[in-house]
């Protein structure tokens, strides 16, 4: 097979779909990974999710927000991240409810009952974007959601066999050995699936195996045997993804509970908020070697010997801000703030840091809302009118410092703070508040830590002498390419690509 053939008006996409027995089964990583693999081999390759559940979000080079997974698969493949590849986009907002994104927009606030009405309407959309992305690549690499075997949800699916089977596009199950009982993952999964759905099933991996895998070669087998699946191969657990950005709470929570420590570190305690969005944002701080990073749970104090507290992303401002002062973290913020300590807001955070956070129109909750906010910083913000979504380029005023981010939110902040910006952009905006005494900040930007300039300054405000440190995005160039080697090893990738139809 010549793999350099590229498509003409007789020759379509290749296309093939990651499904999982269930959630956190690792189909994203494998979609990034699969998505690296056959850029190396010369294909022209996009990533695809026809449904996302996540408050981790990407804003695309058309202006518009997916799901961070699907921004990452696009740098697997080389190429700017744009909306068809992830057309729907829910976003949860509380207990039941959550923002419809569609084609990268907002569309709408749902609740479950409401979900299932307009799935039938969604389908059309999530098909017009799978077909613009097709055009002119090699290969599409579909990630599915959830687990087809949520057989209660089937009637009108459009993010697993409903899709699937639309499009045509042939399916690799991945069970998940970590969580024990992967056997009666993927045979469960094998009955309770019809007749069809079975056959739209070529074959399975099994993922995230640790140990010898010659002593699970019997349990393969036997899954072949049960199935009728093709079995794809076994993929050793890959201790790297932990560099890479995480896409819901459930990874980070795991890594806040890996309890590893640093010595001589700058330690920074960060919120875990119950509507806690883009924490991709603490990434690049996490990757390095010198920066320990405490995730406060409901109940946990916050640490007398951090260094910088951090307030991130919401979802959910004000009920966040409430749930914040429910633990009594105000007031361990002010008096870490009256000791001197630095204290940082990242969108919804800066919302929080400042007098008041006044919603009118009901942007967050059915009913208009307002909450006095921690009145560390002199602004006020209104959670009203269009959704901001915007790449931006800037520098930090003080240090010079280039940043590059990128703004998702509602609402705006202001305020005489506003007169103490924390960064210029190069459109000539000043964006950010700086407090009085210099030890409170929020910005609007999100990923601003990427920039090994600015976070290198940044942290040597506390540590003059730390080292430099790598390069974030070649570190993340680096996990990627490992990646694909580990599943180039462990995974039949040629029988993969024979696959895809």
């Amino acid at each position: 097979m010549d793999l350099n053939k590229k498509n003409s008006a007789q020759q379509l996409a290749r296309t093939i779909m990651v499904q999982g027995t269930g959630s956190d089964v690792g189909k994203s990583l494998l979609v990034a990974g699969l998505c690296r693999a056959f850029s190396r081999r010369g294909l022209k390759v996009r990533p695809f999710k026809p449904q996302n559940m996540s408050n981790n979000a990407a804003v695309t080079t058309d202006g518009g927000e997916i799901g961070r997974a699907q921004a990452l698969q696009a740098i697997a493949c080389g190429t700017p991240p744009i909306t068809d590849m992830n057309p729907v986009l829910l976003k949860p907002e509380g207990e039941t409810g959550a923002q419809l994104v569609v084609q990268g927009q907002v569309d709408g606030h749902v609740g479950p009952n409401d979900f299932r009405k307009f799935k039938s309407k969604l389908m059309p959309r999530v098909l017009e974007s799978f077909e613009r992305l097709k055009d002119d690549v090699d290969l599409v690499l579909v990630e599915g959601a959830g687990s087809p075997a949520e057989i209660n949800l089937r009637q009108g699916e459009i993010a697993n066999m409903g899709f699937a089977r639309a499009a045509g596009v042939p399916v690799i199950l991945a069970g998940d050995v970590e969580k024990g009982g992967v056997i009666a993952q993927l045979v469960g999964t094998h009955a309770v699936l019809e007749p069809g759905e079975r056959e739209q099933i070529k074959g399975f991996i099994i993922n995230k195996f640790r140990g010898d895998i010659a002593l699970f070669a019997g349990a393969v087998s036997e899954i072949e045997t049960r199935t009728g699946w093709a079995a794809m191969g076994t993929v050793p657990w890959f201790d790297d993804a932990r560099f890479l950005p995480k896409e819901d709470s459930a990874s980070l929570q795991r890594w806040a509970e890996s309890g590893e420590t640093k010595a001589a570190a700058i330690k920074i305690a960060v919120f875990k908020l119950p509507r806690i969005a883009n924490f991709d944002d603490l990434d690049p701080l996490m990757n390095e070697d010198d920066v320990e990073l405490v995730l406060l749970d409901a109940g946990d104090a916050l640490p007398v010997d951090i260094d910088i507290a951090i307030i991130p992303g919401s979802k959910s401002v004000i009920s966040d801000l409430r749930y914040l002062k429910a633990q009594g973290w105000d007031v361990d913020l002010k008096a870490f703030h009256r000791r001197g300590g630095r204290v940082i807001g990242l969108c919804g955070g800066y919302q929080m840091l400042g007098d008041r956070v006044v919603d009118p129109d009901g942007c967050e909750n059915p009913n208009p809302d307002e909450e006095v906010g921690l009145e560390l910083l002199n602004v006020e913000s209104i959670l009203t009118g269009d959704k901001t979504l915007e790449l931006v380029t800037g520098v930090e005023i003080k240090s010079a410092e280039r940043v590059e981010g990128y703004e998702m939110h509602m609402g705006l902040s202001e305020g005489p703070g506003r007169h103490r910006p924390w960064f210029k952009l190069v459109d000539g905006r000043m964006e950010g508040t700086i407090s009085e005494d210099g030890n409170v900040s929020g910005t609007y930007l999100h990923g601003l830590f990427q920039d090994d300039g600015f976070r290198h300054s940044f942290l040597s405000s506390f540590n003059v002498s730390r080292p430099r440190g790598a390069s974030y995005n070649e570190k993340i160039e680096l996990v990627l390419d490992g990646l694909a080697r580990h599943l180039e090893e462990h995974l039949d990738l040629d029988a993969l690509l024979e696959m895809a139809e």
